[in-house]
């Protein structure tokens, strides 16, 4: 059996040299690093520009001041303990406050530092507000990472939820394929859970974080396979990244093989504005572009992909662009007057998030059916 051995700090890492950790100390200390010996072992070391060496391993431009922690306001959504309620119709329980690596662009990289109680152990109180609440018909199991929790303890989770007859979809949200497929290969007891509780007619959703295709290695996608075969639907998310995967050419390759695996591609993300993320950040204008011409090169399959941000006010999608505006429209809305708003934009090949954009008009918002 493959034992996966998790890395804490950086003097751990003996490809770094001297310098290098040196260098690095003062990023480790204020935003945590976390890895383990086969996700570092993914790394051509020889490659400073690495993609996954750029997900995992810390850089100086982290300490330049940019974003704050909580991008999106994650705060005015709380209802319970580990429990987030912004959309009518979904719930999220934060059950747990550590993931298998931790990405450098996170948005919940508040969740890895000191002092910070989001997630919760006891979601007891959470869950009786989403039985209390029959409008909620989904629920998305997050954090960090749900399966880095003991099968009998993400089971202590599920049940309940699949007891509740309003529930339809739970979604667990989770990097592990990527990160440690082993997690998933080697435990019969989780993937005979998912199974008992994936039912024909009331699924569980795998939502998977494969960023570049160099992740897809054979035992993540072995581990998608038996995700697959227990019942489960997997799709994959990831935010288009600086330096990363903005390139038309990775992100078709990573629609391509996912879609290929059946794995739905599902949202790509622009880069939500948080602290020390600037250095992964791309105008919107470019994310867009590099996935509209990554489309071109992927089955009509994968391209039922999205491309949303995470805002505050709701997930606003990018819609279509020109010489002069960018049309957007809310996906989710936080507020129902939102619900389905189509909005016009001037152009701005230099805005990074929603809030720096400028309405065409006075009547750049419009309904739509």
């Amino acid at each position: 059996m493959k034992k996966v051995r998790y890395i804490r700090n950086l003097d751990q890492v003996s490809q770094l040299t001297d310098a290098e950790r040196t260098a690095l100390a003062k990023v480790e200390n204020k935003f945590k690093f976390r890895a383990n010996d086969y996700y570092l072992g993914l790394i051509n070391w020889d490659d400073p520009n690495d993609p996954i060496r750029r997900i995992i391993v810390p850089h100086t431009g982290e300490l330049k001041e940019f974003g704050e922690l909580d991008a999106s306001n994650e705060e005015a959504n709380y209802v319970a303990p580990g429990t987030q309620h912004k959309y009518t119709s979904t719930a999220l329980l934060l059950c747990n406050e550590i993931c298998g690596g931790y990405c450098r662009f996170c948005f919940r990289k508040r969740l890895f530092m000191d002092g910070n109680d989001e997630a919760s152990n006891d979601l007891t109180e959470g869950i009786n507000y989403i039985k209390s609440h029959p409008e909620i018909n989904n629920v998305l199991l997050t954090g960090g990472d749900p399966f880095l929790l003991s099968t009998r303890r993400l089971e202590s989770i599920i049940r309940p939820l699949r007891e509740i007859d309003h529930i339809g979809v739970i979604r667990i949200g989770t990097k592990m394929a990527a990160f440690n497929p082993f997690r998933i290969t080697q435990d019969d007891e989780l993937l005979e859970m998912l199974s008992q509780y994936s039912t024909p007619n009331k699924r569980i959703y795998i939502m998977n974080h494969f960023n570049v295709p160099q992740e897809l290695t054979p035992q993540a996608f072995e581990a998608l396979d038996l995700l697959n075969r227990a019942g489960t639907v997997t799709l994959n998310q990831t935010p288009i990244l600086r330096g990363i995967n903005d390139s038309p050419a990775v992100l078709s390759k990573l629609m391509n093989l996912l879609n290929d695996a059946g794995v739905h591609p599902y949202y790509f993300f622009q880069c939500r504005p948080t602290a020390g993320n600037e250095i992964y950040e791309l105008p919107i204008v470019e994310s867009y572009m590099a996935l509209i011409k990554a489309k071109k090169n992927v089955s009509g399959l994968a391209k039922r992909a999205r491309m949303v941000m995470s805002h505050d006010s709701g997930k606003i999608e990018i819609v279509g662009l020109t010489d002069d505006h960018i049309y957007m429209k809310y996906h989710r809305a936080r507020f129902s007057s939102d619900d389905e708003r189509f909005m016009i934009y001037h152009r701005d090949d230099k805005a990074f998030w929603f809030d720096d954009l400028v309405p065409a008009d006075d009547s750049e918002y419009t309904e739509t059916a």
